[in-house]
């Protein structure tokens, strides 16, 4: 039979794990392994109603029922049942959903969750699983060895006084032995394989309804009679040996309706109805017995939902009708001082000893091939490496022969405990766990609004998954609060353990669906329209040619935009026309590990364009959502450097062994196409001086703030920081420096200190000394003044002010600059200033911003400025920089109206900035600044 397309595409592992279209038909699912023929298949009555009805039941519905009863009453037995089965069944629910929603594989539970959730949760709730189908199993066994031993077994206090049918000697060891030879039978069924263990528990199955039937059979058919009980713990010595079985009276419901709470004769603990429920929980907790057949189903997608819903309801009818009939027929004292009352009240007594051998023998089988099976798909999904790839290999059936016998091993050295009553409690609790994640894999699928989340299996929502979860978590504290805490923190460890240490997977997170949900809710709620400057933060579209080159300055943007969007930018010259497919889409898989492995927050987004211009202009268009779009443009600095290549220093300087994660990246290969090398020295650019000033003039003539970042090559992050030894041995005085000359120095007369484009500088220095790795830094404000110039006090005063209410500190130093600002004015003929100095006034600030953009215009479009002062103004900047001062905040002034003088201006910033080292030339338009609350 070939199996269908699955609905969802489970994806491979990056490790050594099989093609997820090959697994698909491979192993334990039961379909075609290579070479191989397939498995005999399971139906819903074998695969999963069978194993489900025995898994609930075990020893429970023989031994726990009439205890429930006696301690609980008839009233609060059926209240219990009933939220217990709620629970149970909002948590099956879950398992139909998700078992319908697709093609579901080897590891049932597991399977489910690590599928929905990702590898870090299902591989730490498959660990827990398994360990608990361990344990699970050891416990059926060790339960069976005492039932067996309380029949058949030697006492071992007198030997003596042995029955005849008391033969079996006694004693750690022979129970280990015991033991090893019930486990070893259970072993040679399991690996024999799920055609044989289905044959054998449908025998077991026969045998556990003979049973029943006889059970319900005896209420009808026995008389009236007295039982002698167990010789074993009484409350005081007055306590009789006997209690009645009064057969069908309204009497004797009457006194079993009300629950009357009583001490447990067997551990000689007072019992309460959190103690009671959590003993009949226990008895609940087989529903996944069918799910971890999943690979030996014919259709797991059919018969699960279908077997494990039939399962459910018939074992709430069987447990509510054993607890009517035994309230309508034992007294209360029976049934709260005999547990095996009925074998006592059969018509033929050895017939419920036989219904408790095969169903423990039954529950152990189903735990040891459910841990098998999960072994098994951990080890074919490769979480865990080396440890667990012997546990891959099957038989020619398909039966993973090698995770049976591991499950066994583990069972083994299990059972050398003897007695389990230490775990017994966190066993449940790791099962609830399971559930409960079950449950929240369902949840998330519910909340993420995938589209191809479509199950065919449609009675739920995502309040059963929240109310099974709650239930899940509830039953846990209510059973063990520490148990349940302990068990909470081992899966958050194996969660971590995972993330860290294992391999990638491409199975799909759920995570990024549920991330996509809200970041969509949010992003139409962020209201454009509603920006305050109070919240203004900085958005950067960084525009990279080539990332060899570049590197540094976007390590050093990323600090720079704080916890701003930040999108890196790429043009590719070209057409679509001829082209058979975008030749974008493969670039971004490169992108973004380099991303990753600088450890930057940044969006990525290309664009095809015929020139770089439009393309920077496409990308200003489109970059970004709603509220979420970018305010600032940053450029590399045009100019004849030669560009440096520190692709692979900074990287190896950021993440040691990256060859070994991120292969585009091998400082001894050739790197990826992708990154191409950088330009050499006789290559032409791509770019030409124009474009490069037009662009620059479409920005801001877009509303966009713009950056230009030069000598970034020369930016060291470590050392700059102070993380280089190179750096610390400078460090004789506090730095690193911040310097910011706020004054536009190409037009000096312009506008002064105060105006909307200083105060962007001052806004962004005062950014980048906020990032946390920055905090030691120093802003330094160079404040150029004229002796006897006019308004230089006044000024001064202003902007120290303005300072002092934006909270921003720094150290404003006075640079005396006569001589140089001479030759401004003597090459000009003596220009008066065009305007006067604005007010410190923020409002007056708002509404000036277009006429700061027309004055600058105008003053650019003035006669150039002489080239003499340029250059003594750059050797005034870089006299008074520092060994210290790691980066410079300039004034960009606004190109000209006349495209003609494109060349000019870029002439006149090359000289400002030149030799300076790292450097940002920034032109702001847009108020950042306020001194409101």
């Amino acid at each position: 039979m070939t199996e269908k397309t699955p609905l969802l595409h489970h994806g491979r592992n990056s490790g050594s794990g099989p093609d997820p279209q090959v697994s698909d038909l491979t192993g334990l699912q039961g379909g075609r392994v290579a070479g191989r023929p397939a498995g005999p298949k399971l139906g819903v009555m074998f695969g999963v109603v069978i194993p489900t009805l025995l898994s609930m039941f075990s020893v429970v519905v023989f031994l726990r029922v009439g205890f429930v009863v006696g301690q609980a009453g008839l009233y609060h037995s059926i209240a219990m049942f009933m939220v217990a089965y709620f629970i149970i069944t909002m948590t099956v629910l879950s398992v139909c959903a998700i078992s319908t929603n697709g093609a579901l594989h080897a590891g049932g539970a597991y399977y489910m969750i690590s599928r929905a959730l990702g590898p870090e949760f299902g591989g730490s709730i498959g660990i827990m699983f398994f360990l608990a189908s361990v344990c699970a199993c050891a416990l059926y066994i060790l339960g069976l060895v005492e039932a067996i031993m309380t029949t058949f077994g030697v006492p071992e206090e007198d030997a003596a006084v042995a029955a005849g049918h008391q033969v079996l000697p006694s004693g750690y060891w022979w129970c280990l032995l015991y033991g090893t030879i019930l486990l070893f039978l259970c072993f040679i069924v399991c690996l024999v394989g799920a055609h044989i263990y289905a044959k054998a528990t449908f025998l077991i199955f026969i045998i556990v309804m003979a049973v029943l039937a006889s059970v319900f059979i005896s209420f009808f058919v026995l008389e009236p009679t007295v039982v002698i009980l167990p010789d074993t713990f009484h409350v005081n010595n007055t306590s009789p040996a006997t209690a009645n079985y009064t057969g069908v009276r309204l009497r004797t419901l009457e006194g079993n309706l009300f629950s009357h709470y009583t001490v447990d004769y067997t551990t000689g603990d007072l019992m309460s109805f959190a103690t009671v429920f959590a003993v009949l929980f226990n008895g609940c907790t087989g529903i996944m017995a069918g799910s971890n057949m999943s690979g030996d189903l014919k259709n797991p997608s059919y018969s699960i939902p279908r077997g494990t819903l039939a399962a459910v309801l018939a074992t709430f009818i069987i447990y509510n009708l054993i607890s009517l009939l035994s309230a309508l027929t034992c007294d209360r004292y029976l049934l709260q001082r005999d547990y095996s009352f009925l074998g006592d009240i059969n018509v033929w007594p050895p017939m419920v000893t036989v219904g408790i051998y095969s169903s423990a023998m039954s529950a152990a089988m189903s735990s040891l091939i459910g841990a098998s099976r999960i072994l098994y798909a951990l080890s074919k999904d490769n979480l865990f490496g080396v440890f667990l790839a012997l546990a891959k290999k099957t038989a020619r059936s398909g039966n993973p022969w090698v995770s049976v016998l591991i499950s066994w091993l583990f069972v083994q050295v299990v059972l050398f405990a003897g007695k389990l009553n230490t775990i017994a409690g966190i066993v449940t609790i790791f099962f609830l766990l399971v559930y409960a994640a079950v449950n929240l894999a369902c949840l998330a699928l519910e909340w993420a609004s995938a589209p191809n989340f479509r199950p065919s299996f449609r009675f739920f929502t995502w309040h059963t998954c929240t109310l099974g979860i709650l239930g899940c978590l509830v039953m846990m504290f209510l059973i063990s609060p520490i148990y349940a805490f302990a068990s909470i923190v081992f899966m958050l460890l194996l969660l971590m353990l995972i993330h860290y240490l294992g391999p990638c997977s491409n199975w799909g997170y759920i995570s990024q669906a549920l991330i996509f949900h809200q970041v969509r809710k949010y992003l139409l709620m962020l209201d454009a329209r509603k920006d305050h400057v109070k919240f203004w933060r900085l958005q950067v579209l960084l525009m990279v040619a080539n990332p060899r080159s570049s590197t540094r300055l976007m390590t050093f943007v990323n600090d720079l935009k704080k916890s701003g969007l930040y999108v890196l930018g790429h043009v590719k010259l070209g057409s679509l026309d001829g082209l058979p497919s975008d030749p974008l889409q493969s670039y971004y898989d490169s992108w973004l590990s380099l991303v990753d492995h600088l450890k930057i927050k940044a969006f990525v987004n290309f664009t095809l364009a015929d020139s770089v211009r439009h393309g920077v202009r496409n990308l200003l268009f489109i970059s970004g959502f709603g509220g979420m779009r970018p305010n600032t443009l940053i450029l590399g600095f045009y100019d004849d450097c030669i560009p440096q290549d520190n692709l692979c220093s900074d990287l190896l300087l950021s993440d040691e062994g990256v060859d070994a994660v991120c292969p585009i990246i091998n400082s001894g290969q050739h790197l990826s196409p992708f990154f191409p090398d950088v330009r050499g020295a006789e290559e032409p650019k791509e770019l030409r001086e124009e474009e490069y000033v037009s662009i620059i003039a479409d920005a801001l003539k877009m509303g966009k703030n713009v950056i230009l970042a030069r000598y970034f090559n020369q930016f060291d992050r470590q050392e700059v920081l102070g993380l280089g030894k190179g750096f610390r041995d400078h460090q004789k005085v506090k730095g690193p420096f911040i310097d910011v000359w706020p004054l536009n120095l190409l037009q000096p007369g312009s506008l002064g200190y105060v105006n909307i484009s200083s105060l962007f500088l001052l806004q962004l220095a005062s950014v980048l000394q906020e990032v946390r790795a920055w905090k030691q830094a120093s802003l330094r404000l160079f404040l150029c003044v004229e002796a006897g110039g006019r308004l230089q006090e006044e000024e001064e005063l202003r902007l120290r002010s303005m300072l002092k209410e934006l909270r921003i500190s720094a150290q404003v130093q006075k640079v005396a600059w006569d001589n140089v600002v001479r030759l401004h004015w003597q090459r000009r003929g003596g220009e008066e200033d065009l305007v006067e100095y604005p007010q410190t006034d923020e409002e007056r600030l708002r509404r000036q911003s277009d006429k700061d953009d027309s004055v600058q215009t105008r003053l650019s479009d003035a006669s150039p400025t002489p080239d003499e002062y340029i250059c003594a103004v750059n050797s005034l900047i870089f006299r008074h920089s520092s060994p210290q001062t790691a980066v410079r905040f300039l004034h960009l002034p606004h190109p000209p109206s006349d495209a003609r003088r494109y060349r000019v201006y870029l002439h006149q910033v090359d000289l400002l900035s030149r030799d300076l080292g790292p450097t940002l030339l920034i032109h702001g338009i847009t108020p950042v600044v306020t001194t409101d609350l």
